[in-house]
């Protein structure tokens, strides 16, 4: 790895951020972030990179490296659970493995922003359709997750899969990202231009104080999984950088621009913390969120702005 990217990303002020809401909690600090302006940050982050996309996808138009993108995420999002759940079912149970696959199949939205302000950072550019890819993969590791669970219990979830696809597709975050996608696509270029500077100037400093609270957040939950021993902890830590990894290996035996190349690396590695959460709430009751989401926030989230952002981009440079 280039240690100068790594020193790059770390000093970063979005992640710089992220480690001060740590700080904050570890200290006891009263700093807090009323629940409705973190809500309107969340919304806001999904709306702007959800509208750039669909911007740029209408300027690129579909072509061979988009849809193989594209079939490469929903592959990723398919398979990615089949395997985490066989790997944790017998040392967590199966609802439990069942919605860590579905996390961990998942995306973090968050965890994409970062990596497209990493690109910028780096004057590296990416396709619009790679909000496409993100969108595209939060759904189908949900289903997976919930088939899983209802195949290896002897008991009958009463949600139907109309109901789960439902549930999926309506979830805030899902809704936003794919709505705001398809507004960026039909909208006038000209009108656009209006709504540039709230979609473009202003993004990195709403994306700072959204990590501070992550970083408060995460560092609350941080704990809460100790009773599963180390295994839940070696899972959030191996498992992205090996989907991570697995991700730019497949890739590159295709045509694929750098900086697409390390978004897809990131959505294959990252796991929702938003979405998946919401839908396990109503489709498995039983399994513990003070397992997944601490996996989810509190290990792979800071593993991957730190470490994971910048081995990925190096391995993508090597081979090259």
């Amino acid at each position: 790895m280039k240690y100068d990217l790594l020193i790059s990303n770390l000093t970063n002020p979005t992640l710089l951020f992220f480690v001060l809401g740590i700080v904050a909690t570890i200290v006891k600090s009263d700093l807090e972030i009323p629940a409705t302006t973190s809500k309107f940050i969340s919304l806001y982050l999904l709306f702007s990179i959800g509208f750039k996309g669909g911007q740029e996808l209408a300027h690129s138009g579909i072509n061979t490296e988009i849809l193989t993108t594209l079939l490469l995420s929903v592959a990723f999002a398919l398979i990615v659970p089949l395997y985490s759940f066989f790997l944790l079912r017998k040392r967590v149970g199966v609802y439990n493995a069942g919605a860590i696959a579905a996390a961990y199949g998942s995306v973090s939205a968050v965890t994409f922003v970062a990596a497209t302000g990493f690109l910028e950072n780096q004057a590296i550019s990416y396709g619009g359709h790679m909000v496409a890819s993100m969108a595209l993969m939060e759904s189908p590791a949900i289903i997976v997750g919930v088939l899983l669970m209802r195949k290896y219990t002897k008991e009958e979830n009463n949600k139907s899969l109309k109901s789960i696809l439902h549930e999926s597709f309506t979830n805030g975050s899902v809704l936003m990202i794919l709505g705001s996608l398809v507004i960026g696509i039909i909208t006038d270029v000209k009108q656009a231009e209006g709504i540039k500077p709230f979609t473009t100037d202003i993004f990195k400093g709403f994306l700072a104080i959204f990590l501070l609270e992550m970083g408060m957040v995460a560092a609350k939950r941080f704990n809460s999984f100790k009773s599963y021993g180390k295994s839940a902890t070696m899972f959030a830590l191996i498992m992205p950088l090996f989907n991570g990894v697995l991700s730019i290996l497949i890739s590159s035996q295709f045509p694929m621009h750098e900086g697409n190349r390390l978004l897809l690396a990131i959505l294959a590695s990252s796991a929702s913390y938003i979405a998946v959460p919401a839908a396990m709430r109503q489709v498995a009751p039983k399994a513990d969120p003070g397992l997944y989401i601490p996996m989810a926030l509190g290990v792979t989230f800071p593993l991957n702005l730190t470490l994971g952002l910048p081995l990925y981009w190096s391995i993508i440079s090597y081979l090259h």
